[in-house]
C-alpha cells in the first residue's frame, strides 16, 4: 500500500485558497514569489483548474504580467500557460483583455518568460477564440524566434507558425520583414536559461 497521501477534492480547495489569500495578504515580495511559483505548479494539474478559476486565479495571473518583478511575470505567464490548456480558461483570458499582455511578454529578456507566451499564445489559438489581434507583429517575433541560438525557442517558434499559422500569412510576414533589420520589431532575442538546453 502507499504511503503517499492522497489529497481529497476538498483538502486541494481548500490549500488553493490558502494560498490564494497569503498572496493577496502578504508584503514580502520573496513570499509572494514563493505562493504565486506554487499556483503556477498547481495550475498544471487539471483536477484543480475548476477550484483556480473560482479562485480567479487566471486575473491574478494576469496582473502579473504588468509587474515590475522579472519573476512575477514569469511565474504569472507560466501560470497562464498551463491554465489556457483549458477552454473556459482560454476565454477568461481573452475576455480579461489579456491577449495584448501575453503577447507583450514576447519582448522579455528570459527565455523562459517567452516560451510561456508562445505557449499561451498557442493554446489560445487551438481554442479558436481568435487571441492574434496583432497578429502581423506576432508572426514577426515567430520568425524572428524561429533563428534564434536557443533550440527551445526555436523549435517553439516554429511549432506556433506551422500550427497556428497559414502558409499564406507566414509568406506575408516574411514579405513585411524583407529590408527590415532584426531590431526594427523592437522585441530582443531573450537570453538563454541557464539550465543548459
Amino acid at each position: 500500500m502507499s504511503r503517499r497521501r492522497r489529497y481529497s477534492a476538498s483538502d486541494r480547495s481548500e490549500y488553493l485558497q490558502a494560498l490564494v489569500t497569503e498572496f493577496q495578504d502578504t508584503d514580502s515580495d520573496e513570499a509572494k514569489e514563493q505562493v504565486l511559483a506554487n499556483l503556477a505548479n498547481f495550475s498544471y494539474d487539471p483536477r484543480n483548474v475548476e477550484d483556480l478559476r473560482r479562485l480567479q486565479v487566471t486575473e491574478l495571473f494576469l496582473d502579473m504580467l504588468t509587474e515590475e518583478s522579472d519573476n512575477l511575470v514569469e511565474f504569472g505567464i507560466g501560470g497562464l500557460c498551463n491554465l489556457s490548456a483549458d477552454r473556459d480558461c482560454c476565454d477568461q483570458i481573452v475576455q480579461s483583455g489579456g491577449v495584448e499582455l501575453v503577447t507583450g511578454c514576447l519582448s522579455s529578456r528570459r527565455e523562459e518568460t517567452v516560451l510561456s507566451a508562445i505557449g499561451t499564445l498557442m493554446n489560445l489559438a487551438a481554442a479558436d477564440t481568435r487571441p492574434l489581434a496583432s497578429r502581423d507583429a506576432v508572426l514577426q517575433c515567430m520568425l524572428r524566434f524561429s533563428l534564434s541560438r536557443s533550440p527551445r525557442l526555436r523549435n517553439l517558434a516554429i511549432v506556433f507558425l506551422k500550427d497556428c499559422c497559414t502558409q499564406e500569412q507566414v509568406e506575408e510576414a516574411k514579405q513585411q520583414l524583407q529590408g527590415h533589420t532584426q531590431t526594427a520589431l523592437g522585441i530582443p532575442l531573450p537570453e538563454a536559461s541557464d539550465s543548459g538546453s
